[in-house]
């Protein structure tokens, strides 16, 4: 007899979120990881109604809620995204009662949207038992443990050690003799489908938690990516965004060899890089097979131009790499409406006018800005560096490390000096646009 599972991606709480090739990954892989067990999986994505846009981007849905205490100095509406919950427990409502539930989680600021969720499962399924996993689940262990709801925390990728936390509750997963992948691509219902050559990164920046994640780099088969591309690409998917850390690493030996096989094949598809991509592994041969290959959105990391800080964060990239990629893509026919250099602000010790001078830099490679706001992960240097300045605690509530409050409140700018700077910024993108 087949365990039933339901699995769940959770609503969005927060100030602003927009669809940029977002989709629940992680309750993706899992369920083909657990494809190798005999269970009937059934899932709901709260997350799943948005309005489409350009590529399948999209805005979501959003109803204002209550700020929680923590954040009502923020001068800005909080809301909740996703389907409304009339709508969740209508689906709920509609699905076969499991034997276990599986809660996600992305960012760690978006807890209050696990624990909505495990608040109506209660009421639905008061004694069946919920597992909650993913990044917040992982990077707030502790916390996930104490306010969650749920019954048990999975901490870490999927493995094997997910059958422990079916045992925990007498559930015994059973080995299938059938791998049943071929099924999840046949209910694949997004407007674009994820791409996942690698799990985790080589390198080991001060401010990710990449290695926290996923304590090793490994790169998949060239041959197993491809087989997933052509999978949804024969059912119409014609939008592909690269979910990697680290996608440009060993480019001769991995992205190379994969993307002359996407050009031989003439698919007529479309990919796209909402992660920074290593600039300094773009030579003139991958810039080419990129374009070939049909790349429409490219984003480059940066972080800063102050050279002692680029060493220091992790020594990934320099300013003249960075340069001189843009000038290997624009050669081989990218755009500067294709390209945009991530720009961090707030980061531990940096001041405005870094900020400025990275602006300025990237206003001369004639490309677009994307200027993000840093935020601390438990476990990053960066995040030791702070607490030992006494500019936060090991207490610190996870909804202050949402970008858009901690750079409000702790990066040491004037409220009118962040205004500034994205002012500057999105009247430069403006030009790009036209």
């Amino acid at each position: 007899m087949r365990l039933k599972l339901l699995f769940i991606n959770p609503w969005i709480y927060d100030f602003a979120a927009i669809n940029l090739w977002s989709l629940p990954l992680g309750m993706y892989e899992v369920t083909k990881y657990l494809c190798r067990y005999v269970l009937s999986i059934e899932s709901i994505d709260c997350m799943d109604t948005y309005y489409q846009k350009k590529f399948g981007t999209g805005k979501y849905r959003k109803e204002i809620v209550e700020k929680p205490e923590c954040l009502k100095s923020i001068p800005r509406k909080y809301g909740r995204y996703g389907i409304s919950i009339d709508e969740f427990k209508k689906r709920l409502s509609n699905c076969v009662f499991p034997d276990i539930v599986l809660v996600t989680s992305i960012m760690s600021y978006w807890y209050p949207g696990v624990q909505k969720v495990v608040e109506i499962l209660r009421d639905f399924y008061r004694n069946i038992p919920i597992i909650l996993g993913g990044i917040y689940a992982t990077l707030w262990h502790k916390h996930a443990e104490e306010k969650s709801g749920a019954d048990f925390v999975y901490r870490g990728s999927i493995s094997e050690a997910i059958s422990t936390a079916f045992n925990k509750f007498g559930l015994v997963l059973k080995n299938s003799k059938v791998l049943e992948r071929q099924a999840i691509t046949d209910k694949f219902k997004y407007a674009f489908a994820p791409v996942l050559t690698s799990m985790g990164c080589p390198f080991r920046c001060t401010y990710c938690a990449s290695s926290l994640l996923s304590n090793e780099f490994i790169q998949l088969p060239v041959d197993k990516v491809l087989i997933e591309i052509l999978n949804f690409a024969s059912k119409g998917i014609r939008d592909f965004a690269f979910y990697d850390d680290a996608l440009l690493v060993n480019s001769n030996s991995h992205i190379k060899p994969l993307l002359k096989e996407i050009i031989s094949r003439k698919l007529n598809i479309r990919f796209h890089c909402p992660n920074g991509l290593h600039a300094r592994a773009i030579d003139d041969e991958l810039a080419y097979l990129m374009k070939k290959a049909g790349f429409v959105t490219l984003r480059l990391s940066l972080e800063t131009v102050n050279t002692e800080r680029q060493k220091n964060t992790g020594g990934k990239v320099n300013s003249m790499e960075l340069r001189n990629a843009i000038s290997h893509l624009k050669k081989n026919g990218f755009t500067k409406e294709h390209i945009g250099v991530y720009l961090m602000y707030g980061l531990p010790g940096q001041d405005i006018d870094e900020v400025k001078a990275g602006i300025d830099f990237i206003k001369s490679l004639d490309v677009r800005i994307n200027l993000t706001e840093f935020s601390p992960i438990p476990g990053t240097q960066c995040w030791d560096e702070l607490v030992r300045k006494c500019v936060i605690t090991e207490k610190l509530d996870p909804l202050l490390t949402n970008n858009t409050v901690f750079s409000y409140l702790f990066s040491g700018y004037s409220h009118k000096e962040i205004e500034n700077i994205k002012s500057n910024v999105k009247n430069h993108n403006a030009i790009i646009q036209t």
